[in-house]
């Protein structure tokens, strides 16, 4: 059972945040560049419920009238213009075309753009004085979907850019694991049981004890591959990433008798590119030398 994803991971992303102006004042975003080399490892599918809407761009604002984008899908709640014109069925039409894109295109994550009354996940304004409950209509559909979700603006983090990556991989690796066997199952927790435990110690701990006295069973399995997969989608802390960091960085000067000229020690100030560096740093050298980097159990081949 190796931990490598054996094919291009397929990305959604709004379309805004992959750099097409499709924002209702002619703006997009180019986020997608921050991975640098990295993009070469996605393929990546754009959408715009809005515009395929029929709304075009430049077009006049939206919100949601009512209290989010569950309640439009339920018929409790509208979506008007600024000038008050009903566009209800348009928008709801539109998001649930892009879903059935997205499911065609089979993709395991979507980068979504907060702020939106559409695709909106945890906003749907850029106002603090936010008119209407999160999440919007297309962010709505995406949250009862098993898709891996990422916060367009993240990416601009080059700390949180990297968490995301490394779960999302682990995502993806969980996820098309089959465990028909005792062994199987050790080999499955051994390789991810690391990055549970940053991402959640104690419940992490409970399935280890779970999985040392239990019989082996296909239920088990299924069990253990729905916590893995689900806690993967639960971002870290800087705190978290920094301490994991330097134990993994502990063992592997021990277990290999050398260093690493990038990581610095752990009482010395860096900034956020610094520990990024350092992080990609240890990444590159684990994988070299067939070490496991428990913060990082996946990579992409």
């Amino acid at each position: 059972m190796d931990n490598i994803v054996h094919r291009k991971i397929r990305v959604g992303i709004s379309a805004c945040a992959y750099g097409a102006k499709t924002r209702y004042n002619r703006k997009g975003w180019d986020l997608v560049s921050e991975f640098g080399r990295d993009m070469s490892n996605f393929i990546w599918c754009p959408v715009c419920p809005e515009v395929m809407s029929g709304m075009g761009t430049p077009r006049t604002q939206i919100r949601i009238q009512g209290d989010s984008g569950r309640d439009v899908i339920e018929g409790r709640a509208k979506v008007i213009t600024r000038n008050g014109v009903d566009v209800t069925a348009d928008i709801l039409s539109a998001s649930n075309v892009c879903m059935d894109i997205l499911k065609k295109s089979e993709i395991d994550a979507f980068i979504y753009m907060d702020g939106s009354p559409t695709c909106g996940v945890e906003r749907t304004s850029l106002k603090n004085n936010k008119v209407g409950k999160p999440p919007g209509v297309f962010g709505a559909m995406l949250l009862n979907e098993d898709i891996f979700l990422i916060p367009a603006l993240s990416l601009a983090s080059p700390v949180r850019r990297w968490d995301y990556k490394r779960r999302l991989y682990a995502y993806v690796w969980a996820k098309n694991q089959e465990i028909k066997t005792k062994d199987e199952l050790f080999k499955f927790w051994h390789n991810v049981k690391f990055l549970c435990q940053e991402l959640d110690e104690k419940e992490s701990r409970i399935m280890g004890k779970k999985i040392a006295n239990s019989e082996f069973s296909p239920e088990l399995a299924q069990e253990l591959k729905i916590f893995v997969t689900a806690l993967m989608k639960k971002p870290s802390t800087l705190e978290k990433i920094k301490n994991r960091l330097w134990k993994h960085y502990v063992y592997i000067k021990r277990k290999q008798g050398t260093e690493i000229e990038e990581i610095m020690a752990p009482q010395e100030n860096r900034n956020m590119h610094h520990i990024a560096m350092e992080l990609e740093a240890l990444e590159k050298y684990a994988f070299t030398h067939d070490i496991l980097f428990g913060s990082m159990p996946a990579r992409n081949k």
